[in-house]
């Protein structure tokens, strides 16, 4: 039930992203046409068949994938968003009803890991089904916009939109090939033994620094945790609970640092159009460092 649901998720994101790469297609003033529709249909194949052939032909996909956005072939439309007069007119009728779609993500999936056996993922898909329906009821738009919009707002996003699925990817990799026992190696010469302060600032500003490398904290906290908690923070007497939970938050901080956090920082400007492309992680860098800095002293006073 569980995993032919979620084959059903996958099927409808795929579908999402092939009807991008038709919209894509169909312009007649994209000037990267080409590029940008190959892009979003094979990405909508690899989420339909992905697990029906083999694994070196998903990998084959990707790097063709990856070489259309390295020469600049994936670009954004002809595809408008709607006038601001009416986005402001709008606005006025639904005011903060408007935020009700993006809460019942959340409560959805919330609710239906905690109450099924279907688990988070599942839950997370359908959250974004209520979602979409409530999104219609809300605006009371038409159901025809949607296909324009969804490939609109992908054409906005670009490529960075599968960097997450990549970075999770990388960090399992990391995990599987030893990475967390070469750092822990190269900290044991750097780091004093028996000082629990030092260890928990490398631990800290390590998951820092590799979620900005990896652009995603969970994937940085394996490796990290493997690599610095365990030896230099864990082994000293570390609540495991509070120390876990702090050293992965303290990754979050170095996700407010990082154009790696696409979801975060990159997407969030194309969406707003934004003419600085890093404006939003210069905005957020202070409450970063500063966030990092409670950390370590939380860390340091709680878990021991």
């Amino acid at each position: 039930m569980k995993n032919t649901i979620l084959e059903i998720m996958y099927i409808l994101t795929g579908l999402v992203a092939i009807c991008a790469g038709a919209y894509a297609l169909a312009d007649k003033e994209h000037k990267k046409k080409f590029g940008t529709g190959a892009f979003w249909i094979i990405f909508g194949f690899i989420f339909i068949v992905g697990k029906m052939i083999p694994s070196y032909i998903v990998g084959l996909l990707l790097i063709l994938m990856g070489l259309l956005t390295v020469f600049n072939k994936v670009g954004v439309g002809s595809q408008e968003n709607s006038t601001s007069e009416y986005r402001a007119k709008k606005s006025e009728i639904i005011g903060n009803r408007l935020f009700i779609p993006a809460l019942s993500i959340g409560v959805s999936a919330f609710a239906v890991a905690q109450f099924t056996s279907l688990g988070g993922l599942v839950g997370l898909g359908v959250g974004s089904l209520v979602a979409l329906i409530l999104s219609l009821v809300v605006t009371k738009e038409h159901p025809k916009y949607l296909g324009y919009e969804s490939s609109r707002m992908l054409q906005q996003m670009g490529p960075s939109t599968i960097l997450p699925q990549l970075l999770a990817a990388l960090g399992a990799l990391f995990t599987l090939s030893g990475v967390g026992e070469v750092i822990a190696n190269l900290m044991s010469s750097i780091v004093p033994e028996g000082n629990i302060l030092a260890g928990v600032i490398i631990y800290c500003v390590g998951m820092a620094v590799f979620t900005m490398i990896m652009g995603n904290a969970f994937a940085a906290f394996a490796v990290i945790t493997a690599g610095i908690g365990l030896p230099f923070v864990f082994s000293q007497g570390a609540n495991p609970a509070i120390a876990g939970s702090l050293g992965l938050t303290a990754g979050y901080c170095g996700t407010l640092l990082t154009p790696m956090g696409a979801n975060f920082n990159i997407v969030p400007t194309a969406i707003m159009e934004m003419k600085n492309k890093n404006g939003v992680i210069i905005a957020q860098a202070p409450v970063a460092i500063a966030l990092l800095f409670i950390h370590i002293v939380l860390m340091y006073f709680w878990a021991f």
